[in-house]
């Protein structure tokens, strides 16, 4: 009996990871079949000669934008800590930040980064449901964020006649975050009755981690303030990313007014998190060439940049994966150190346990 439970249960493993395969090659094939299809329709060497000629002082000015976006990024994971009763020194943050970037942007999916983020948080609260929960809910307001300034782009771009595909999605989907996050967060316990029926799983671990979820968000509740700013954090994340779009298509010489920047970056932003390519190659591209032919830019150019804002972060997130060799190997003596300090701990009741949760 337990031999064919487990030849079950193997089969179903192998299965999943076939499944989970041949995704992948989907993937792949839609990423590659996108930028077949565009570069087959303009000249690869006047893009490639576009590339070449980028000025360095509008790359430089990107770059930085860029880091800055991240760290405002961090700065906004910060708040969200803080409503915990944790405080974390913000460059702590920015480097976890920025190792989380080289895993999402070096891994199929952007899970990888958030396993990092909260791998580093899990010390400082006490709890990996904690930490998971206070990234989650940082995922949710940057996600609220991207999309509310795409749905108000897709208002420019209706009155500039450039339709956006899909706008009223855009609208549905931001209605559906609010709607569902703030009874979320001012009233907990309906979280928590809705995963309810997961007791029956594991009755003492998940109570014990519903618990964790329903102080986490009761706490956050206690904070509007906090995630106020969290929120317009948030923003000024999506406003310097269309910035950096800005910076590299004047360096590359593209007329790219910030009106119509405003418009086309965040509603790509959006159609990346799709799963449906490898982390938005070729959907990217593909919706901006189909927005540069309405503002008759073209494709090249529409590649141009695409192509240059794609290299641009993922060389800078190579400082990430310096960032995480150099910490495996110094981790004992400083990290940890650093992550496990008292000064930082959450102030933690008398008959609270110190036990990291699993």
């Amino acid at each position: 009996m337990r031999g064919a439970r487990g030849e079950g249960w193997g089969e179903g493993w192998r299965d999943g990871r076939a499944r989970r395969a041949l995704f992948v090659v989907v993937k792949i094939g839609v990423s590659a079949g996108l930028l077949w299809l565009l570069f087959s329709q303009t000249d690869v060497g006047a893009v490639g000669a576009r590339l070449r000629g980028m000025e360095v002082g509008w790359l430089l000015l990107s770059a930085a934008i860029y880091l800055l976006h991240l760290l405002v990024g961090a700065w906004r994971w910060r708040l969200l800590l803080g409503t915990q009763r944790i405080g974390v020194p913000v460059w702590t943050l920015f480097r976890s930040y920025l190792v989380a970037t080289f895993f999402n942007n070096f891994l199929p999916s952007n899970i990888g980064g958030d396993v990092i983020r909260i791998a580093d948080t899990a010390p400082l609260t006490g709890s990996r449901t904690v930490a998971t929960g206070v990234i989650l809910v940082d995922r949710v307001i940057g996600l609220v964020a991207l999309t509310a300034v795409a749905a108000l782009g897709s208002v420019l771009a209706h009155h500039g006649r450039m339709p956006v595909p899909g706008a009223a999605y855009l609208w549905m989907v931001l209605v559906g975050f609010v709607a569902v996050g703030v009874p979320a967060l001012y009233h907990p316990q309906l979280v928590t009755k809705m995963l309810g029926p997961l007791r029956v799983l594991h009755p003492e671990w998940v109570e014990h981690r519903l618990a964790r979820i329903h102080t986490l968000l009761e706490q956050m509740g206690q904070r509007p303030g906090a995630l106020v700013v969290a929120g317009a954090g948030s923003v000024i994340v999506q406003v310097l990313l269309v910035l950096v779009y800005v910076a590299l298509a004047h360096g590359l010489g593209i007329s790219f007014r910030v009106r119509d920047a405003f418009i086309i970056v965040p509603v790509s932003l959006v159609a990346q998190l799709l799963p449906i390519s490898i982390n938005g190659l070729g959907v990217r591209e593909a919706l901006f060439s189909y927005f540069f032919a309405r503002l008759g830019l073209g494709v090249g150019a529409a590649l141009a940049l695409s192509l240059a804002s794609a290299g641009l972060i993922m060389i800078l997130s190579l400082v990430g994966g310096v960032l995480f060799l150099l910490r495996r190997r110094s981790q004992p003596a400083t990290e940890r150190a650093e992550l496990h300090d008292g000064r930082h701990r959450r102030l933690l009741d008398a008959t609270d346990d110190l036990d990291i949760d699993t």
